[in-house]
């Protein structure tokens, strides 16, 4: 015969559901923070060789949202021609995939040194430095992924232009064209 449930324990059940389901996003999130430069290397077209002296090297503290971070001397600074969807804007909700390209984001970038590269404007109406964002290999400087153009292509964010800062433009749109058709990220997960 079954035995009368008390009533903690009909809630102890979901409770450990929604614990098992953020630890195991937790969890990925972590794994993805480890990946070696050359593992996230082996995945993407936006990897590239620079002149680092043409950039200004910085130590990212901190990720707001996915197209936005913080950099040691406590400026904020918005990636130039992609936009990701919203989590942290006061006036909207989180949006689809929006935490997906946050944490992407975050595990790409948090605590690393990264090159910054100025297009034409310094900053944006919010006092944003507007900058295109690259990661260097730890034992090679001069090879980077494009982190701007990584996020266009894995689906995490979508092409947004603000002229005059127009100088990769067209190469985000084939990019972005590619993503779409096959289907990567937010073009697969949100309605569009």
């Amino acid at each position: 015969m079954f035995k009368k449930a008390k009533l903690w324990q009909l809630y102890i059940f979901p409770f450990l559901v929604v614990i098992l389901i953020l630890a195991g996003e937790k969890g990925k999130f972590a794994l993805e923070a480890l990946q070696s430069f050359e593992d996230i290397a082996q995945n993407t077209q936006a990897l590239g060789e620079v002149d680092v002296r043409n950039f200004e090297k910085a130590h990212v503290t901190k990720v707001i949202d996915g197209d936005t971070i913080e950099i040691e001397t406590g400026e904020h600074v918005r990636f130039i021609g992609v936009d990701t969807p919203e989590t942290v804007h006061p006036k909207k909700s989180v949006q689809c995939y929006g935490r997906d390209a946050s944490n992407k984001t975050k595990a790409l970038l948090e605590g690393k040194d990264i090159y910054l590269e100025k297009d034409v404007s310094e900053t944006d109406r919010y006092k944003r430095l507007l900058r295109y964002i690259y990661l260097p290999n730890p034992d090679a400087p001069e090879e980077t992924i494009f982190i701007n153009e990584y996020l266009v292509e894995q689906g995490y964010g979508v092409v947004i232009t603000y002229p005059p800062d127009v100088k990769y433009h067209k190469h985000f749109l084939e990019v972005q064209r590619v993503a779409q058709d096959e289907q990567r990220g937010l073009w697969g997960k949100c309605k569009t």
